[in-house]
């Protein structure tokens, strides 16, 4: 293989030191800092979409044709919606999860002026006072940030600087074990950030040449729908976007292997260049699976609907409990980097 031990303790450490920098959609631009940084360690020079988005470009053998890869640095989060009598604050999501999946975690409110924390809860949340708590159906009207502050009443949270549109991070509890699971929330779409970074590095390690330019999207807005649908240099054929493979019930995804996307919510991607990555995945023996994801879509998907002209796809690393507190081993980040290094320096599809 290619990716080596070296490529894998690197990209561990990228997606450690990135899990524990907080970006909701909306509130990137710390992230995308430190990921300019890194390309800079690289020595590769990038640029800053009006967005706020990062993009570079590596050059290959030929520049006619190229190749666009892309991950996203938002994630979940969300926003102070109103401060209740109480000192209590609703919250407004930033991106789709279940109400249920937040309950009981810690977060940060980013003032104007200060980093505040605190805890969702369930209003009213203690068994023994509320004999209804297990029935209780979990919603933005009765979900509830506890500040860690001496507060009795909205003029006492609104005295701390707190205001609505306040900014919230889940805190992402990232943990790698010695067995080589990596726990934490936002695996999805940090660690496909890291896979990238990771592949670059390999690349470089192993004196690589790609068959073709490729422009590599650090996207800032995915979570809401728009992140990679613009900066496509007009001589993009191929875009694949690396984001989680979802696992669950009836699909065929692990945490241990490269998941390739056939079909998710915006339609099927496309075939040949499916093919293309499945038969790269065969020819170097790499644990990989192909899935449905019926519930999701992409930057690619998001490119497409806007109209770019290109042959899409999807791959990413098996990612279990997605939209909650997520978990990979780190064998899918090596399948993952194996297949795009493979990919950077195959020919483009000719289907």
């Amino acid at each position: 293989m290619l990716f080596s031990q070296e490529d894998l303790q690197y990209t561990q450490d990228f997606l450690l030191r990135l899990l524990n920098i907080p970006s909701p959609t909306g509130m990137t631009k710390t992230a995308i800092d430190f990921v300019e940084a890194e390309a800079k360690k690289l020595g590769i020079q990038s640029t800053r979409t009006h967005k706020g988005a990062l993009c570079f470009t590596i050059q290959g053998k030929q520049s006619e044709s190229s190749r666009l890869l892309t991950a996203h640095v938002d994630t979940l989060g969300g926003m102070i919606k109103e401060i209740l009598p109480s000192g209590q604050m609703r919250i407004q999501k930033i991106g789709g999860y279940a109400w249920s999946t937040i309950e009981g975690e810690t977060c940060r409110i980013f003032s104007e002026k200060k980093t505040f924390t605190g805890t969702v809860l369930l209003e009213n949340t203690s068994i023994h006072v509320n004999s209804k708590v297990n029935e209780t159906e979990r919603t933005a009207d009765n979900m509830v940030i506890v500040l860690d502050e001496v507060v009795h009443s909205a003029e006492d949270v609104k005295k701390l600087g707190i205001s609505v549109g306040d900014f919230i991070a889940w805190d992402p509890r990232a943990v790698l074990t010695e067995s080589g699971y990596i726990k934490s929330r936002h695996l999805d779409d940090k660690a496909s950030v890291a896979i990238l970074f990771g592949v670059v590095h390999a690349l470089q390690r192993n004196n690589r040449e790609l068959a073709v330019d490729c422009t590599f999207l650090i996207s800032n807005n995915e979570e809401i729908g728009y992140g990679g649908n613009s900066n496509i240099p007009q001589q993009t054929v191929e875009y694949v976007a690396v984001d989680m493979g979802a696992i669950g019930k009836g699909q065929t995804t692990d945490e241990h292997c490269v998941s390739i996307c056939a079909m998710d919510g915006s339609g099927p991607y496309h075939f040949g260049l499916r093919q293309h990555l499945v038969h790269i995945a065969q020819q170097h023996q790499l644990h990989y699976a192909v899935d449905i994801y019926p519930h999701y879509s992409s930057d690619a998907s998001a490119a497409v609907r806007s109209g770019a002209d290109i042959k899409h796809g999807l791959v990413g690393p098996g990612v279990a409990n997605s939209h909650t507190y997520e978990r990979l081993h780190s064998d899918a980040l090596i399948h993952t980097s194996e297949l795009l290094i493979h990919y950077l320096q195959s020919p483009l599809c000719e289907v």
